[in-house]
């Protein structure tokens, strides 16, 4: 009869031992459902998660100005305050600041043809254009002779 006990007690206790297990397991589990946290502990609501997790720095690529009113094409600086100055004032994702001489010297040194071709067709993290499809070429090349001017 010692034996059925002691076999009773060691089954209870393990049954015990695993609900323990799995409440603590599924637990944050179930808070997920809930908008709780979902971390134990964490104590942090959903807007501090979202702050948190934010990238520290954001691109956001400005909407290409509009034509002129009369249909003549926009000039070196329009181009260059409306779409490049986005990346060129602060120097995002290693583009070279407006008016650096020291970051634009061996860009002016590959010549023209070669910057027109980087803006043309995009560089590193520069999208084709700046990202801007509509311009044309004429307005690209001004925008360049532009922002390059800057820097001598």
């Amino acid at each position: 009869m010692a034996h059925k006990e002691y076999s009773s007690r060691s089954i209870m206790l393990i049954t015990i031992l695993v609900s323990v297990v799995l409440i603590i397991l599924v637990w944050p589990l179930a808070q997920l459902g809930k908008g709780g946290p979902v971390a134990v502990g964490s104590g942090g609501d959903d807007d501090a998660a979202i702050l948190r997790i934010q990238p520290i720095a954001k691109i956001e690529m400005q909407k290409a100005a509009a034509p002129v009113a009369d249909g003549q094409p926009r000039d070196g600086a329009t181009v260059y305050k409306t779409i490049c100055s986005a990346c060129h004032a602060a120097g995002v994702a290693g583009s070279p600041k407006a008016g650096d001489k020291a970051a634009w010297a061996p860009r002016l040194a590959q010549g023209k043809d070669a910057l027109y071709a980087s803006a043309m067709n995009g560089k590193n993290a520069m999208p084709k254009r700046g990202g801007s499809t509509d311009l044309s070429d004429g307005e690209l090349k001004a925008a360049v002779d532009y922002l390059t001017g800057l820097a001598k």
